[in-house]
């Protein structure tokens, strides 16, 4: 965190070390742009790097603090990082949520407590990644007909928790000061486990083919693929998925540099999880469904049912 985000967090404590009423939440932006803020479905603005907002009286089921900026939403879907709380009595909860597919995880979030960490409670909840441990890859539900007794020890991360009705919290974006770096993920066909899409032999170049292969969990098969309309690229490279300048069916697929809006490299990766060529109607496909290693990918006119068309994302 950076000097000036010390600054705030050390002000946020003594500003409210005096607060009895309901919770006060401080939202601090410390990532390199100004970003916007939502509270629940509610837009707060936009808020500067630096800039801290206040908001109390927001009861003890606040909703959800995110952002969309850094690509927080994709085609309407939400799939920010986001900060909960569930403040009810004996709970006192206090978690991050990620999205699944960890490519879209557009900003670490962290979450501070205005109460000194003892015996596993009033801890500070950190996410930087998006394959933290330190979240919930999907919203949790708290109701169930027993609630923890009263006396119950502190609980394990993603949950935490601080047994203080009066607790304030600060709850920064990118804590660490930057964008997180999408790690990529396994690029599977038709949720077959132990086959990936992979770079051959590994060779970061133009021209490279990309074909099936045993997973082996190298850099080779890690990719940074979104749901909605981007490039495929290769985790860690400026190398992208290329459908050649003249796409079409039976068209092998191969790696090429990079380039913004080169409509080569434009994908859609769909809800039904097919990995379309934007604006063509062509899906990437396993060619005559062949798992055998080195079987290189190719582009064909997409057709409902076709499960050569079909592909998973694994960690």
């Amino acid at each position: 965190m950076s000097p000036s985000a010390f600054q705030v967090v050390s002000f946020f404590f003594l500003a409210l070390a005096g607060v009895t009423k309901a919770q006060t939440y401080t939202i601090l932006n410390n990532c390199p742009t100004a970003i916007d803020l939502f509270i629940g479905l509610d837009s707060q603005g936009s808020l500067g790097t630096g800039q801290t907002l206040v908001r109390a009286e927001l009861g003890p089921n606040a909703g959800f603090f995110y952002t969309t900026t850094n690509g927080g939403q994709v085609n309407g879907n939400l799939v920010a990082a986001r900060a909960g709380f569930f403040l009810e009595p004996t709970y006192w909860y206090y978690y991050i949520v990620r999205d699944q597919n960890p490519n879209n995880f557009n900003t670490g979030i962290s979450i501070t407590p205005d109460k000194p960490p003892a015996n596993g409670f009033c801890t500070v909840a950190t996410c930087n990644q998006g394959n933290c441990p330190e979240a919930y890859n999907s919203p949790p539900v708290f109701h169930s007909p027993i609630p923890p007794p009263a006396n119950a020890p502190a609980q394990n991360p993603p949950i935490y928790q601080c047994k203080e009705p009066g607790v304030n919290f600060l709850i920064t974006f990118c804590p660490s000061g930057t964008w997180p770096t999408p790690p990529g993920v396994e690029v599977k066909p038709n949720f077959v486990d132990n086959k990936c899409m992979d770079v051959r032999a590994a060779v970061f170049a133009n021209g490279t083919p990309v074909q099936i292969y045993d997973c082996n969990g190298t850099n080779a098969q890690k990719w940074i693929i979104r749901q909605g309309t981007g490039q495929v690229r290769v985790a860690g490279t400026n190398f992208c998925l290329d459908a050649s300048s003249n796409p079409g069916n039976a068209v092998q697929m191969k790696l090429w540099q990079c380039f913004d809006n080169l409509p080569a490299q434009q994908w859609d990766f769909t809800i039904d999880n097919r990995i379309v060529l934007n604006n063509r109607g062509l899906c990437l496909d396993l060619p005559g469904g062949s798992l055998a290693n080195s079987n290189v990918l190719q582009t064909y006119q997409c057709a409902n049912g076709n499960t050569n068309q079909i592909w998973s994302l694994g960690l």
